[in-house]
């Protein structure tokens, strides 16, 4: 038989051999989850991400396998050596990816045991732990595997004893040029431990109210309540002080205040606002109050305290309402709306009482007279007439209109 035919024969062999063996691994797959899991959901959900990398992991390393046994290697040569070499470096790849599902179908099944029992406080955190943990796994993992496939060549082991000689002075040099990247996945990580926050709380950052939608190792992301998306770094959220509406439960409460006239009838008022509730399903019935908190400026300010299950809900509870309320008062109640008071004066003239003349002392000798105009005596009351006498007014000649 010629080389070539032997050549082509022995790969086609391994190769079947190969496929066989993925086949039957995806076949092993399918019936160790089926033994673990005991439900055809989960079996489903963890099939699908395995089957693929499970039969292409199976596949390489039967065929590598099999070109060994089968002097597949040999007689290739120099093409068999590289070959060989592809090959585990594919292993090492598909058997990363492999890891990553893994890790996913393990992260959704810790998620769909006890995400879903608990309560919701209870489920977001378990969510935002795992969502975390399996991001630093994924980087450890991948980092792993690209660290594992240089090293498999020779030149890259070389190079690598050496980092490991000055491994001080470059971990130094990464530090501080990665000093930023390394303090936000530092943050991060403090964030999941702590329980500081966790996927789907409300917060309040920079002014703007909104939820937690993804939590990363370097930035988190902030859903703003107009389906705006605001990127925060993870260091924000330990070093600057922020809201969390739902750090212990999500259970809120929300105020709505009206500025009402003196007339309002409080009493009556306090029983809508109870009729109103009552027709409201998104109020979880913990707290309902209604006070007047003031009472300046002419207008009575009246506070009402309401709660809901989260902050979403409170928003639309609170502005119903306050709806209902301000309907309420503008139909039965149109005397208790604000309206601003004028004191108007009867327009009367009033009598202004002049002051009265400077009394003069009784002196035993002469007096020097002060400078002025009006000193008091005869000849200042003389001036004082010819000063105040009212002017005599001449009428026009009407002879001489016209001219």
């Amino acid at each position: 038989m010629p080389a070539s035919i032997h050549l082509l024969v022995t790969t086609g062999i391994a190769l079947a051999i190969a496929v066989g063996v993925g086949i039957a691994a995806s076949v092993a797959l399918v019936g160790v989850v089926a033994a673990i899991t005991r439900s055809r959901t989960r079996l489903v959900a963890a099939r699908r991400p395995l089957r693929w990398p499970v039969m292409l992991l199976a596949t390489l390393i039967a065929f590598a396998i099999a070109a060994s046994t089968m002097g597949l290697v040999r007689d290739l040569g120099a093409g068999g050596a590289m070959l060989a070499h592809a090959l585990l470096i594919a292993q090492i790849g598909v058997g990363a990816w492999l890891v990553v599902r893994i890790l996913r179908v393990a992260g959704d099944a810790v998620l769909d045991r006890y995400g879903a029992v608990r309560g919701d406080r209870h489920r977001r955190k378990v969510h935002t732990q795992v969502a975390v943990l399996r991001r630093v796994l994924v980087v450890v993992v991948v980092v792993i595997a690209c660290g594992a496939a240089l090293f498999t060549f020779e030149g890259a082991r070389v190079a690598g004893t050496g980092l490991l000689a000055s491994a001080g002075v470059a971990s130094v040099v990464a530090g501080l040029a990665a000093q930023s990247v390394l303090g936000n996945v530092f943050a991060g990580i403090q964030l999941v431990g702590s329980d500081a926050i966790r996927v789907d709380d409300v917060v309040v950052v920079e002014g703007e109210w909104g939820t937690i939608e993804e939590i990363t190792l370097t930035y988190i992301v902030v859903r703003v309540w107009d389906e705006r998306r605001l990127v925060l770094p993870s260091t924000y959220f330990t070093t600057t002080p922020f809201q969390n509406w739902t750090r212990t439960s999500s259970e809120v409460m929300g105020s709505i205040e009206l500025d009402l006239d003196w007339r309002v009838p409080i009493d009556a008022m306090r029983v809508e606002l109870e009729r109103i509730l009552a027709d409201t399903p998104i109020w979880d019935e913990r707290v309902q109050v209604l006070q007047v908190t003031d009472a300046v400026g002419g207008v009575v300010r009246v506070r009402v305290l309401v709660t809901a299950e989260d902050g979403p809900t409170l928003a639309d509870l609170r502005h119903g309402v306050r709806e209902r309320l301000v309907t309420w008062l503008r139909t039965e109640h149109p005397e208790a709306l604000p309206v601003q008071r004028v004191h108007v004066a009867d327009g009367q003239p009033r009598q202004v009482a002049r002051p009265a003349a400077p009394r003069t002392r009784p002196t035993t000798g002469p007096v020097a007279t002060p400078p002025g105009l009006f000193t008091g005596d005869a000849e200042a009351e003389a001036r004082r007439e010819s000063f105040t006498h009212p002017i005599a007014v001449i009428p026009p000649d009407p002879s001489r209109r016209g001219r």
